[in-house]
């Protein structure tokens, strides 16, 4: 999918003066919507007006103080979708009107990686935004032109923005595992991350594929969305149970979303993948254990840009079917409403967007 080339026309006069954002006040804790003033594009950024912004767990780790913040006051939000508002100098390749989704980091600058001219694919210390520096609950924001990824009219925005993160960084999680077809795998934890894991695993071909959490209601979506099997956690039987589904040879592959760390279901030469952001010590259990059978435990976090390309792709193809993952979409006054949402598991959420 390519992006058509701009024209190097200057565009920020047709930016307001000021918009709505919800910032977040790290002294305080406070989130309130205020009057800001819209941001300028510099060299090779852009500004988006947002079309839409996911409520993600990792937004709430910030607000509940479990990630440190790192400005004294800041705009959360990092799985936004839009269209181009501005453009600054030394872009060539959007002009305003592209539908576009925003990958949600940048390249630091300074590491290693980035002197040696590797930007934003393999940087050492990326940038991510609604952390690092203003996010997307607002109605514009800033960011480099290399984290943009052109949406199609088929696709809709606000599925594309439950792509940013919520389908892209499962979707690098399997590719960090190397995940191969026919590879038996388990999910724990199937909010967000974990239900797009059972879908995006079932494209991939793993056989069988586990999905377990305690909650009914998400294990129920889990099978309607592609799970062979579903399991509680706090069932004594589910250790046995999984045994006997891999008959006897345990996982392949197993991804923890929510900090259970589930490595004593792996089988020989099984991986571990740490997907879900928990303030947890890890523990790989017993070295013999872990030495005897070759267990690998692998920590992962995020995507790259061209995760969040083929992720568009899937879903622009019909391969991968996000409709069901707008559990709700409210207005950008409502923040405080849809984070209670999300905090207090409400309706059992899978992604909660907001429209500014």
């Amino acid at each position: 999918m390519t992006a058509p080339t701009s024209s190097l026309v200057d565009s920020t006069d047709d930016l307001p003066a000021t918009m709505r954002a919800a910032r977040f006040d790290t002294a305080t804790g406070t989130l309130a919507v205020r009057t800001v003033p819209v941001p300028r594009p510099g060299a090779g950024e852009v500004v988006v007006r947002v079309a839409a912004c996911g409520i993600c767990q990792s937004d709430l780790s910030q607000l509940d103080g479990h990630i440190p913040a790192r400005l004294p006051v800041i705009t959360p939000g990092h799985e936004a979708s839009g269209t181009v508002a501005a453009v600054g100098a030394e872009v060539s390749h959007w002009r305003p009107g592209d539908r576009v989704v925003l990958g949600a980091g940048r390249a630091c600058g300074r590491c290693h990686e980035c002197q040696g001219g590797g930007g934003t694919s393999s940087c050492e210390s990326l940038e991510v935004m609604a952390f690092h520096y203003d996010g997307a609950w607002a109605e514009y924001v800033r960011t480099d032109a290399t984290t943009l990824v052109a949406v199609p009219d088929s696709v809709s925005l606000e599925h594309a923005a439950v792509l940013a993160d919520a389908v892209s960084t499962p979707y690098g999680a399997i590719d960090t595992a190397g995940l191969r077809v026919g590879e038996s795998v388990g999910i724990w934890g199937l909010g967000g991350l974990g239900t797009h894991l059972v879908q995006l695993a079932r494209i991939c071909g793993a056989s069988p594929i586990v999905a377990v959490d305690p909650l009914p209601a998400a294990r129920e979506r889990a099978l309607a969305l592609g799970a062979d099997y579903v399991l509680d956690p706090a069932d004594e039987a589910t250790p046995g149970r999984i045994a006997d589904i891999t008959g006897g040879r345990g996982l392949r592959a197993a991804f923890d979303c929510v900090g259970t760390q589930a490595d004593r279901a792996l089988g020989h030469r099984g991986r571990l993948v740490l997907v879900g952001i928990s303030p947890d010590p890890v523990s790989v259990g017993q070295g013999i254990h872990f030495v005897r059978y070759r267990h690998t435990v692998i920590g992962h976090t995020g995507y790259r840009v061209r995760h969040l390309e083929e992720c568009v792709e899937l879903v622009s193809r019909g391969r991968l079917d996000v409709s069901g993952s707008l559990s709700a979409v409210l207005p950008l006054e409502d923040v405080a409403e849809g984070v209670r949402r999300l905090r207090e598991h409400e309706g059992n959420p899978i992604r909660i967007v907001l429209r500014p």
